[in-house]
């Protein structure tokens, strides 16, 4: 709790409008997001106010890459606490998840607030069913998940620098290969035989972007079979990532 508390303070101690970014970030996104893409590309959105369309795929994604983002420096941006007291070091990137986790909430809020703006009003092809039931275990798989990938990535840059500018960039592109800008059914054609929606989907937080849509628009993609996929990389990727992690936690400062 000292760790979350510590990440909210340092990160909005010395501005202005504080916790309002919560809000912002979003929005600005939204809303650069209907120029280009809804606008200018004129990219389909299931037929579903576009507002609401992105706004549920950036709350999502953003709780995700900026938690895989953060964690992946854990050793880096803490390496003069972990050298001065010892204390269980997977506190720290999982303290990043709770945190973070609390800030998705700020911004689902707002995304819940403009949801049912539509929903009251009307007129709209947006129709809510029983699989906003899951959201919480889309929550906590997307942050297993970006746990896992987190401490993979930390364990790395210890030794490779250049891996955190690799992973930021490459999150950056992971989004468009994510059903956020655009929605899955729009995706046609293959390549070497391979469909592109298989593409699409191979990645794991495909399926839980779509899933987290279809529960509070009624438009996606919703299957057991996708999400059971991203549960058993999500398992398989804490394993990995956290065997990793409490390897290299025991010489990194040798490294670092």
């Amino acid at each position: 709790m000292m760790f979350v508390k510590r990440d909210f303070v340092s990160t909005y101690k010395q501005t202005i409008l504080g916790p309002l970014w919560f809000f912002i970030q979003p929005l600005l996104t939204t809303i650069t997001f209907i120029i280009v893409f809804s606008r200018v590309a004129n990219l389909s959105t299931d037929g579903l106010p576009p507002v609401v369309f992105y706004l549920a795929g950036i709350t999502v994604w953003s709780y995700f890459s900026v938690t895989l983002t953060t964690v992946s420096t854990v050793f880096v941006a803490n390496a003069a606490i972990f050298g001065k007291v010892y204390f269980p070091r997977l506190t720290m990137p999982v303290s990043i998840v709770v945190s973070n986790m609390v800030r998705f909430l700020i911004q689902f809020g707002l995304f819940l607030a403009i949801w049912l703006f539509y929903v009251v009003r009307g007129g709209t092809t947006i129709q809510p069913n029983w699989v906003i039931a899951l959201t919480p275990i889309l929550l906590i798989m997307m942050g297993l998940m970006s746990l896992g990938l987190g401490m993979i990535f930390s364990a790395l840059t210890t030794k490779y620098r250049d891996l955190a500018m690799l992973l930021t960039f490459g999150i950056q592109l992971l989004m468009y290969a994510t059903p956020i800008i655009y929605p899955l059914s729009s995706i046609q054609g293959e390549i070497y035989g391979i469909s592109y929606k298989s593409i699409i989907l191979a990645n794991p937080m495909s399926s839980i972007v779509e899933t987290f849509k279809y529960g509070f628009l009624g438009s996606g993609a919703f299957n057991w079979g996708y999400l059971g996929y991203s549960a058993a990389f999500t398992v398989a990727i804490l394993l990995i990532g956290t065997i990793i992690f409490n390897k290299v936690e025991k010489s990194f400062t040798d490294t670092v």
